[in-house]
């Protein structure tokens, strides 16, 4: 049994091998692209949080030019030249998603830091985010991005 599972999940595996770190950009570019429009449009359930972290800026500019960011965020995920500046700025703002964990701690936690509430697991998940993007930036690096100028040359 054990054998027939590891012979069918190999080949699997073979074949995703392929299509997985363009999978996981186009995934990670439609969440981008989506969240982004829900903020431009004034619909996302992450604007009041926005709003609590970042209270110094004017939610009704802020937020949809952090939308139009994120766009344009996932619209790089998707242009494989502009990955480089785009995972850095992914990163970046991974990082600044996180600010409510430390900010707004009774938000984000029940009981700090053990008991997520909803808000803190939608902060938590961007580990994921985090984690697909440093895939992809594995993926297209120098020696990509060299080979990519040689065949440009010839």
């Amino acid at each position: 049994m054990t054998t027939t599972f590891n012979t069918l999940y190999f080949k699997f595996s073979e074949k995703i091998e392929k299509h997985s770190i363009n999978s996981m950009r186009i995934a990670l570019a439609i969440v981008y692209i989506w969240f982004g429009a829900l903020k431009i449009f004034g619909m996302s359930p992450a604007g009041e949080l926005v709003e609590e972290t970042v209270f110094w800026f004017n939610p009704e500019l802020f937020i949809p030019i952090l939308g139009g960011c994120e766009i344009v965020i996932g619209l790089g995920l998707l242009i494989k030249r502009f990955i480089p500046v785009t995972i850095m700025l992914l990163l970046l703002h991974m990082a600044a998603t996180f600010f409510p964990v430390f900010i707004l701690k009774t938000v984000c936690f029940d009981g700090f830091p053990f008991c997520p509430t909803l808000v803190g697991q939608y902060i938590i998940k961007n580990l994921v985010l985090i984690a697909g993007a440093l895939i992809i930036a594995g993926k297209y690096n120098k020696e990509y991005y060299m080979a990519q100028q040689e065949k440009q040359i010839e």
